[in-house]
């Protein structure tokens, strides 16, 4: 008898300590892919430039930069985008609120915040370059950055990927993905808007 009540005794015993094993396995768990998760957000807003890019910004534009006089688009009209600089644009429909002739720059930089780097960002244009002229700079020129259209960018060194001369439009548009309206986006140049959606 004594036997069986022992022999009882420590199955129970045996089964509550697999018991507080398992869950304390799991919450061990539970914390580690917790803090996995938290670390894959991380890395994924650093390495994508669309999770980090400022969506909506200001109306201001930097001191010297000239009002386009003919542009293709005039202020106040509609076009339709057709570049991806983020999720949700390309395909979008969007209201010109500004248009400016200059040179535009794609540039390679290493945001001031840390992460990777960012290659062959478009668009920072002559006048957020800091102690440019009028001159375009040539490729592979290194300069510093003085817009914050991406977090880290106000202040990076970048290098000159490429540059051409243009009109570079500042546009609100409704992304295609939902989301909020964007507001004063800088820069889409010409090329990179159609007045047609159906036409290529």
């Amino acid at each position: 008898m004594k036997s069986k009540r022992f022999m009882v005794a420590a199955v129970i015993l045996l089964v509550s300590a697999l018991i507080l094993a398992a869950c304390g396995s799991n919450d061990g768990n539970g914390a580690n892919n917790s803090k996995e998760n938290e670390e894959d957000v991380e890395l994924n807003s650093s390495s994508g430039e669309d999770m980090e890019m400022e969506h909506s910004g200001s109306d201001e534009v930097p001191d010297g930069l000239e009002v386009a006089e003919n542009p293709k688009y005039a202020v106040g009209s509609q076009a339709f985008i057709t570049t991806d600089h983020m999720e949700g644009m390309k395909g979008a429909e969007a209201t010109i609120v500004g248009a400016y002739d200059t040179t535009a720059y794609v540039i390679s930089y290493t945001p001031t915040t840390g992460g990777e780097k960012v290659e062959n960002h478009k668009w920072v244009i002559q006048e957020e370059i800091e102690g440019a002229d009028t001159e375009p700079l040539e490729p592979g020129t290194e300069v510093t950055i003085t817009a914050s259209h991406m977090k880290g960018m106000d202040g990076a060194t970048a290098t000159i990927d490429s540059a051409k001369q243009t009109t570079v439009y500042m546009i609100d548009y409704m992304p295609t993905n939902g989301g909020d309206k964007v507001t004063n986006h800088k820069w889409v140049t010409g090329s990179e808007l159609k007045a047609d959606k159906d036409r290529s």
